[in-house]
């Protein structure tokens, strides 16, 4: 067999380029400049597999986590206000945040059918309209003794409403009652606390206020605790005697709320 040795002179050959086979089915569909611009890619290489520049990674942002709670179950005002009971109001007036709930009792029976509930917040509803001559219930919202929570004042639930519960202090606040007279030595349902304790985590929850805390409110009447102007630093769950004076929400009531503070600040996640 005879071997061909390169004089020195000789040029040296290129060294073969290596085409893929996916590359090669390619060339065979394709017509004859496309063929040949396909050969000219991967001779220059870029059938192979790049390298890619390694970049730092990147620091993730803080993402800032308020102290929120999920949102109870809300019976809307349309549940207890019939056509024959509505009458005409002025549009609702709003605060930019609520930092602070007060919480009521109705002084009304106790013993009542929860089914009867609907009944007894338009009773309400018709006595502060009527005898009192205000333009709507005065409470955001109404708890029955079963735990349903009912909305009350007009405006919707989800924003900061202005109602007509606490003299002096219904601005940035909420007003919530018990639907009940809980006095010294009346029995305060369990559901009606933990209701109660869901719906001012959430309320709350939405300026991040935590329910253990206190709350900086300034008084626009002098016929509450605090004259007129005057800052106030009170619970950020309070009992309705905390801005005014009076026994509500009744003695029973008012001693449960350290519970109630508890178990919302813990639907926190605080």
């Amino acid at each position: 067999m005879r071997v061909l040795r390169r004089t020195p002179g000789a040029r040296r050959r290129r060294p073969r380029v290596r085409i893929p086979r996916a590359a090669v089915v390619l060339l065979a569909c394709l017509p004859g400049l496309a063929a040949v611009l396909v050969l000219a890619l991967c001779a220059n290489g870029i059938g192979r597999r790049a390298t890619a520049a390694v970049r730092p990674p990147v620091a993730a942002r803080p993402v800032a986590v308020g102290h929120t709670a999920p949102k109870p179950r809300i019976v809307p005002r349309s549940a207890w206000l019939d056509a024959l009971s509505r009458h005409a109001q002025p549009p609702p007036r709003y605060d930019d945040k609520v930092v602070a709930v007060f919480v009521h009792h109705t002084d009304s029976p106790n013993g009542y059918d929860c089914a009867d509930a609907p009944r007894i917040i338009r009773y309400l509803y018709a006595g502060q309209t009527g005898v009192r001559d205000w333009d709507d219930i005065g409470y955001n919202f109404l708890v029955d003794r079963c735990g349903t929570i009912y909305e009350g004042r007009a405006g919707g639930v989800d924003r900061a409403v202005t109602g007509a519960h606490t003299q002096g202090f219904n601005h940035r606040t909420a007003g919530i009652a018990a639907i009940g007279t809980f006095t010294a030595g009346m029995a305060v349902p369990k559901v009606m606390t933990d209701a109660i304790a869901a719906l001012a985590a959430w309320k709350l929850g939405l300026a991040d206020v935590d329910p253990r805390g206190k709350a900086r409110l300034v008084s626009s009447n002098s016929l509450s605790r605090y004259a007129r102007g005057a800052t106030a630093v009170l619970p950020a769950l309070a009992g309705h005697k905390d801005g005014y004076m009076t026994s509500c929400p009744g003695a029973a009531l008012l001693a449960r709320l350290p519970e109630v503070r508890g178990v919302a600040a813990r639907l926190q996640g605080r």
